[in-house]
């Protein structure tokens, strides 16, 4: 792993890093790496625990594991650095089921796949980092190639994929539902996951945006979420986290009017630099949308409508950019105009939604459920990222063995946008290739940092 490190290292500075890079098709491939870990003897350890009381750093482990061999395909990756999102926080505590039931039932689809099956799951659903290896049939992707991963895996041979992937039966998210995930030193993924490697970001902020900017860009730009257009008003829970802090700046990006929902003033100021200007901090002024644990406040659901019309001067969201889940569903599907779309997905705050149907079905309104994206909404997302368009939202970085306490602040929203993780890579901001193009965006690439 030492002479695949001092490999890519050698690109830092050198006027040619692609052939650098090349070199690493002459290495031999190790035969285990450090991955982070859950272990299915400890699936039980949190029963009977409040979901907020159950602390990731007890379940996520840093561990040696076999490199698994290759299939047709496939690439094996030297990832550099990686990044928490929230369903490597749900892996760490167990729920809403132990993660080892998708590796079992992935398992049970091939000979080829009954390599997921094992008593620990490898987790991470970002990459970014160099390619060392390639299975049979691939032909785009060679050693060498810096690259970034999204996390759709899918088998594709079933007719329902091929209209959108997402639909396809076999549709998994990598690191999640499969083994083999990005929060190690090595990584299994299928080629079409890979994508380039933006070349004016560092390894750590490559892989950061991943699995939430192709997401929301899902989520809110595709005809398959709320196929957001100019001048639309857009309602954005957590403006300034993983998600919203792409949303945010994809509403900003395509002409819409955002309105960003925070929690502090720092994640208010946070939307502000990104460029917003209608910002609500939703605990400042007071916003609690259940009387108890079995009651919506309806009154508060008026309240909140009638703030966001004092914001666009009078307007309801066409749009509202939905993930919280339980905790702010009803009133979302209040607030959104007659005729608008609640496009929801993850449910970080409980995956029961209650909400009153009248104000749905009686003002034609839509709820649109959107999960990741497919390979083409991702390269689109990726796109944007590798033009400027979109930056990063990192905001802090840890080492591997230091995952743990990453996905802590994540699961205890004590963080701001993207919390990464270095794998390979010893320091931040190595990997950068285009020093002239990063010159022209440095202060909003470095927006979250220190937050």
């Amino acid at each position: 792993m030492q002479d695949i490190l001092e490999a890519i290292m050698a690109a830092e500075g050198s006027s040619q890093p692609e052939r650098e890079l090349a070199g690493l098709a002459g290495l031999p491939v190790p035969e285990s790496y450090r991955g982070v870990v859950v272990r299915a003897e400890d699936t039980r350890m949190f029963d009977g625990m409040a979901t907020r009381d159950k602390d990731p750093r007890k379940a996520l482990h840093v561990q040696e594991v076999p490199t698994p061999e290759l299939g047709p395909g496939e690439a094996l990756v030297a990832v550099m650095a990686s990044a928490i999102n929230y369903n490597t926080v749900w892996t760490s505590i167990f729920e809403p089921l132990p993660t080892f039931k998708f590796l079992q039932r992935y398992g049970r689809l091939s000979e080829l796949t009954r390599r997921h099956d094992l008593p620990y799951h490898v987790v991470g659903s970002d990459a970014a980092g160099v390619v060392l290896r390639t299975g049979p049939g691939v032909t785009k992707w060679k050693a060498g190639d810096e690259v970034v991963a999204h996390c759709l895996s899918v088998e594709l041979e079933d007719s329902a994929g091929h209209d959108d992937t997402m639909l396809d039966p076999q549709q998994r998210i990598w690191g999640f539902e499969t083994n083999f995930g990005g929060l190690a030193e090595l990584t299994v993924v299928k080629a079409n996951q890979l994508m380039p490697k933006p070349r004016h970001l560092s390894w750590e902020e490559a892989a950061s945006p991943g699995l939430v900017n192709s997401t929301a860009y899902r989520q809110l730009v595709s005809h398959h979420g709320a196929n957001m257009k100019q001048g639309d008003v857009v309602l954005i829970w957590g403006a300034s986290g993983g998600l919203g802090g792409y949303a945010t700046q994809m509403a900003l990006g395509g002409g819409a009017i955002p309105v960003c929902v925070v929690s502090s003033p720092e994640k208010a100021e946070l939307c502000r630099k990104m460029g917003a200007e209608l910002v609500i901090d939703r605990t400042a002024e007071g916003f609690r949308f259940w009387k108890d644990e079995q009651t919506q406040d309806q009154d508060e659901w008026r309240r909140f409508g009638e703030r966001i019309r004092e914001l666009t001067g009078g307007e309801d969201p066409d749009i509202v950019f939905e993930h919280p889940g339980r905790e702010t569903f009803g009133a979302s599907v209040y607030v959104a105009k007659k005729g608008g779309t609640i496009v929801t997905c993850a449910s970080t705050s409980g995956f029961n939604h209650q909400y009153d149907n009248r104000y749905l079905w009686m003002h034609l309104k839509r709820i649109v459920g959107s999960h990741f994206a497919n390979y083409h909404e991702a390269w689109q997302a990726n796109r944007l990222v590798a033009l400027g368009k979109v930056h990063p939202t990192v905001s802090k970085t840890y080492a591997l063995e230091q995952t743990g306490q990453a996905a802590y602040e994540v699961h205890r929203n004590a963080h701001q946008g993207k919390v990464g993780v270095r794998c390979l890579a010893p320091a931040d901001g190595l990997g950068v290739r285009d020093t002239e193009m990063r010159s022209r965006h440095e202060s909003a690439i470095n927006r979250f940092r220190g937050h």
